[in-house]
């Protein structure tokens, strides 16, 4: 795919967290989509609430600018949560950080998000959404934590960083938008239910009947 459309798709998919109330208050969130084996197109600020295609660089797998565009210090702190997932699992297309507002009450509640809806299932998700143990947004403890899940858990496209947020990674940047507002909204049922008894698991038969369905008529989601 060439540069100015994996830069659009960001700038698609930013739009789509923003409009779907993926942004919070702050209408923080870092996107990245990758390039090529080697490089990756990245937001540089932290702000995309208005992101515009010039608003991204383009860096190697190692966090180095390959076009000269500077990033916001903000931005250098998560350069390697992004990168190491693309080494990691070769699979993920896009990687979306925010702090989604009903997903973030789990990762602060140290609680993992349950699979009960659903509609995650079409996005691969096999099991709960962990909580991996806080440390410095970005540090080697932090990213480390993450990396392990990404490697040892390939049913999981989504991990929450304690006290934090969201960290979500899927085939595209809008299928990675759309993942994280579907598990976000599964994160609202989930709080919402505990008014009535709280949420049921789904059978263990669901993702098998999920998947053949899915093929069965040539779904994607």
């Amino acid at each position: 795919m060439q540069e100015q459309q994996v830069r659009q798709r960001i700038v698609d998919a930013a739009h789509l967290l923003a409009d779907t109330g993926m942004l919070f208050r702050g209408e923080h969130a870092n996107l990245s989509a990758r390039l090529d084996d080697a490089h990756i197109v990245m937001t540089r600020g932290g702000s995309i609430g208005h992101l515009r295609t010039d608003d991204l660089a383009v860096l190697d797998l190692s966090g180095h600018s390959t076009r000269g565009e500077t990033m916001d210090p903000t931005m250098q702190e998560v350069i390697q949560m992004h990168t190491r997932v693309y080494e990691a699992r070769h699979s993920v297309g896009a990687v979306i950080h925010t702090h989604a507002p009903h997903i973030s009450v789990f990762a602060v509640a140290h609680q993992p998000i349950p699979l009960v809806y659903e509609p995650l299932l079409r996005f691969g998700v096999t099991e709960p959404i962990p909580v991996v143990p806080w440390a410095p947004r970005g540090s080697d403890q932090s990213v480390n934590a993450i990396i392990e899940v990404v490697r040892d858990h390939p049913g999981l496209p989504a991990i929450m960083m304690a006290n934090h947020g969201a960290l979500v990674f899927h085939e595209d940047p809008l299928s990675t938008a759309r993942l994280l507002a579907t598990l976000d909204e599964a994160a609202e049922l989930i709080i919402q239910a505990k008014a009535l008894g709280g949420a049921q698991d789904l059978p263990p038969a669901a993702i098998d009947a999920v998947r053949n369905r899915m093929a069965l008529f040539g779904s994607h989601r």
